[in-house]
């Protein structure tokens, strides 16, 4: 459920959850059991995006009581995100050299690196040289776009040009139009801390790797999962990361389409779908 919206309230009266999420990824809103009452779902409509969806969350914790969930800046939400480098540290001995992930707000890298300076302060896993080599699926490249230029504020690009870069890719969970990028603390200075690297991933290139992780690995993986595998096939491919590197590479959705076929599964319908323009 990577990319929903999540609010908790601070009102009575009011559903204990309430999540949103673009009208267009609903299909991607499932459960292995129904959904408690107390947890609703709002769609945003109208062609909406994730950063329309974010949007429309705020205005609900602003208007009606709830506490927004906090994105980036919730510590919480990156702690739990850096737990994956923790289970990696602690099965391999030590902390991975590079470290492959797919980003649309650049969360969870932040929370990798986080996750890694702690490892190296507690002392039992060695020096952290681990480098961010961060992936986005063409032609939505933000952040690729940003840290090609080497510079902390983010390009602009014109709503309409990342709509439409939206409706192209291929690993849509990507596409987050106003990422933690120049705030202190965000990706571009995890990256720079890190010497971090950015790859653009064709739609074509990330198919192909989703089938090559399933033939190798025995496992479906999600959309935004293929496009750092195809990032670190071309890392590899292009003598940028050694053959005997120490790498790290999230996957995300391991094993979902299989699961889908061998269990039953709920699908979440969205009590309310709030179309460009019109109030919460």
């Amino acid at each position: 459920m990577r990319g929903l919206r999540g609010l908790r309230p601070n009102a009575s009266g009011l559903p204990a959850h309430l999540v949103v999420v673009p009208e267009a990824n609903l299909d991607a809103v499932w459960s292995p059991q129904p959904v408690a009452k107390e947890v609703q779902l709002v769609a945003a409509g109208g062609g909406a995006d994730y950063f329309d969806a974010i949007r429309i969350a705020d205005e609900f914790a602003r208007r009606q009581g709830y506490a927004a969930e906090g994105g980036a800046k919730n510590v919480a939400r990156r702690d739990g995100m850096g737990t994956t480098v923790l289970s990696a540290a602690t099965t391999i001995g030590r902390i991975p050299e590079y470290y492959f992930q797919a980003v649309g707000s650049g969360t969870g890298a932040i929370a990798a690196w986080e996750a890694a300076q702690r490892l190296e302060a507690d002392g039992r896993f060695g020096p952290n040289r681990m480098r961010l080599m961060l992936s986005q699926n063409a032609p939505f490249l933000l952040l690729y776009d940003s840290w090609k230029r080497k510079t902390r504020e983010l390009v602009e690009i014109d709503d309409e040009t990342e709509r439409q870069h939206t409706d192209e890719i291929y690993a849509k969970v990507l596409s987050n139009r106003r990422p933690p990028y120049a705030i202190k603390g965000g990706l571009y200075d995890a990256l720079e801390a890190t010497n971090g690297e950015m790859y653009a991933v064709s739609n074509e290139n990330a198919v192909e790797a989703s089938g090559l992780f399933e033939t190798h690995e025995g496992a479906d993986i999600s959309d935004a999962a293929a496009v750092a595998t195809a990032s670190l096939v071309a890392a590899v491919r292009d003598q940028e990361v050694p053959r005997d590197a120490v790498v790290m590479l999230n996957i995300t959705g391991g094993g979902l389409r299989r699961y889908k076929q061998e269990h039953a599964i709920y699908p979440v319908e969205p009590q309310r779908v709030i179309m460009p323009g019109e109030e919460v």
